[in-house]
């Protein structure tokens, strides 16, 4: 009987796995990366955005951020539209990874501006409390080689000018990485699709509940300060102190973001905790309109 032929067993027993293999690897392999599976809406790096893309290589952090987004609804929910395969016809290698000891970075692009991105690179946990990302703030003081970028475009065959190629003068790593940052995710248009329609007459079921104000403190502290500074004084986003916006408006803009300012949506915390920020900011700025009062009182006795 064949079963008792052991080289009968080998040779049929390797025969299914390299059938396997090419079922399961090799054939999805010879579409993925290719132009018939492109997306025509994404682009090739530029000179920046792919030296940016080799210092997130050197430094590791694909070992601990994946990108891609699995077709699960917590993870569509969290990141965004899950990944197709041409989004990275250009990725070589591509970068999906398998552990996420930090957030996925596939939709990070666009999500929030510059200079969240520069803060959040040298001081992690500044912009993130409590991560344990270390700090590349060295990332400041290395420069990007412009020849060295011009053979990369050149080897992957990605089109660029010569102008491009004089602008890598003085950028440094940093400069490169927070390039790369944006680029991800951004060149489909998968935030426009996944925007959600507020339906309904919006009113605040927390209005002067000093629960939902402490709940929403909290919350602000979370969420909110890395931007606009703690006490709403601004950060390198605006003082929200200073904004007259009604409750309503104030909850759109949390919901929905702002995406030519870089600042996110955050509906995925939910309308409760929403309202509850927004509690906690009439509440700031009613504290704040009674310190002006009362100083324009004082001033005017004063005179």
């Amino acid at each position: 009987m064949w079963e008792k032929n052991s080289a009968l067993l080998l040779v049929m027993a390797t025969a299914a796995i390299l059938v396997g293999t090419m079922v399961t690897m090799v054939v999805p392999f010879a579409y993925v990366n290719t132009e018939r599976d492109a997306i025509a809406s994404v682009v090739p790096y530029t000179a920046l955005e792919l030296a940016g893309r080799d210092v997130y290589i050197k430094e590791g952090c694909n070992n601990c951020h994946t990108q891609t987004v699995r077709p699960l609804v917590a993870e569509v929910i969290r990141y965004g539209d899950y990944s197709k395969s041409g989004e990275f016809v250009y990725d070589r290698p591509h970068l999906w990874g398998s552990r996420r000891t930090g957030p996925d970075l596939a939709r990070v692009g666009g999500k929030y501006p510059d200079q969240w991105h520069y803060q959040h690179m040298r001081d992690p946990a500044s912009m993130a409390p409590g991560s344990n990302m270390p700090a590349y703030a060295f990332l400041d003081n290395r420069r990007v080689n412009p020849e060295l970028t011009r053979r990369k475009l050149e080897v992957l065959g990605f089109p660029y000018a010569e102008e491009e190629i004089s602008t890598l003068a003085g950028k440094t790593d940093m400069d490169a990485i927070v390039a790369y940052m944006q680029k991800l995710g951004s060149d489909i248009p998968w935030r426009e699709q996944a925007r959600t329609t507020l339906v309904g007459e919006l009113s605040n079921p927390y209005s002067g509940d000093q629960t939902a104000i402490a709940e929403g403190r909290d919350l602000y502290a979370q969420n909110c300060a890395a931007c606009h500074g703690p006490g709403l004084k601004g950060g390198f986003a605006a003082d929200l102190s200073v904004l007259g916006y009604t409750e309503e408006v104030f909850f759109q803009i949390i919901h929905d973001g702002i995406l030519p300012l870089g600042m996110p949506g955050f509906s995925a915390l939910g309308s409760e905790r929403i309202w509850k920020i927004v509690s906690y900011l009439a509440s700031e700025q009613t504290a704040a309109s009674s310190r002006r009062a009362s100083f324009l009182v004082v001033a005017l006795s004063s005179g």
